[in-house]
């Protein structure tokens, strides 16, 4: 299906010093040269600007360390750069965290986009909206839990189990809704979980690495019986870039990496690349595999039919499981310097130096 390609002067992009967020960043600065590209980021704990130090001095980027629950300098930022597009990651993402701190998953998740929203509809309204687009960058767990069978699609029916799920599911609803009060142009898509280079080691992944490497236990979940469909960090970006441009005002596209793996064989998988990495014997570092009391509400399977976003805009993943498994190890022990920095805590002194602010 043939769509139009919108053109932007101005990218704005929430969260862009984090796991995704960079990724989206940096491929916009590059790829549109003539786009300023604004990176709004509170730079919380997995807000990273050293993840952007190949292009933090590019004459189209600008960084502005913004919550986006602050009403007035979020105002500020829309007034001073008048952006014609949000690209809205920023979100406190770890279920894990929202089973500890839920009410900061409502503030940031919910009241955050709630606020954004407005903000957005206040600058463009007065335009009639025309050539502006809020894009909400979401997640498949808005869809609750799958059984052995089936998958989410666009008109499944949103079931939130966690505090984290509840308020992307949250923001998705306030995001629709200011399209049908308001008429703001607004596009959401849903994504099943990342993976790649730059994610914060508390995640399965690189958690599984970098435990690996120090002979740490690895802890798994319940029997690691749970599924998810992994969607490899690139993967989403691409899908972003044609969502953002190209994607039809009003609609929900479903993001999925087709590699649906249960949560034990991603580990495996894991020990036996790291193994190979350090020259270990196969099947040393699953000796290392530790199973732990399930975490509560853990949804049982996620796994996303993809259909409409490939019918309609092109996109398909390109990357398999396997592939990026291992672009991902290698990655991880090509970067000991970001690794150390994030688990010491000193990528925090780096934004401190480069932009001067504490």
């Amino acid at each position: 299906m043939s769509m139009e390609l919108r053109k932007y002067k101005t990218i704005l992009v929430t969260g862009g010093a984090g796991f995704i967020g960079n990724h989206v960043v940096r491929h916009m600065v590059k790829k549109y040269p003539q786009t300023k590209v604004v990176n709004l980021d509170k730079l919380t704990y997995a807000g990273n600007l050293e993840n952007l130090r190949d292009i933090e001095n590019a004459e189209n980027y600008v960084f502005e360390k913004v919550c986006i629950t602050d009403v007035k300098e979020t105002a500020r930022v829309f007034q001073t750069h008048k952006p014609d597009v949000v690209i809205h990651l920023a979100a406190e993402s770890h279920v894990d965290r929202s089973i500890v701190s839920p009410l900061e998953f409502v503030e940031t998740n919910t009241v955050g986009t709630a606020n954004l929203l407005n903000q957005a509809k206040n600058l463009w309204i007065a335009e009639g909206f025309a050539g502006k687009l809020f894009y909400q960058v979401s997640t498949d767990e808005v869809y609750g839990s799958l059984g052995p069978s089936g998958y989410f699609n666009e008109e499944t029916k949103y079931d939130p189990r966690s505090p984290y799920s509840a308020s992307k599911a949250a923001a998705d609803h306030l995001v629709m809704a200011y399209y049908h009060t308001f008429g703001l142009p607004v596009v959401i898509t849903n994504c099943s979980n990342n993976y790649g280079p730059y994610q914060f080691p508390e995640k399965l992944i690189p958690l599984i690495i970098n435990n690996i490497r120090h002979g740490r236990p690895l802890p798994v979940y319940g029997d690691g019986s749970n599924v998810r469909d992994w969607l490899y960090v690139t993967d989403h970006v691409t899908a972003i870039d044609l969502a953002a441009h190209q994607g039809r005002i009003g609609e929900t596209y479903n993001v999925g990496g087709h590699n649906e793996h249960r949560n034990l064989t991603i580990v495996q998988t894991l020990c036996d690349l790291v193994d190979g990495k350090l020259g270990n014997t196969q099947g040393t570092s699953r000796n290392l595999i530790t199973f732990v009391r399930d975490r509560p509400g853990h949804d049982q399977r996620y796994a996303i039919d993809a259909d409409k976003i490939k019918s309609e805009l092109g996109w398909t993943p390109a990357i398999n499981l396997k592939e990026g498994l291992s672009l991902t190890v290698d990655w991880y022990f090509d970067n000991d310097r970001w690794l150390e920095n994030v688990t010491s805590g000193a990528y925090k002194e780096y934004y401190e130096k480069m932009y001067k602010v504490t």
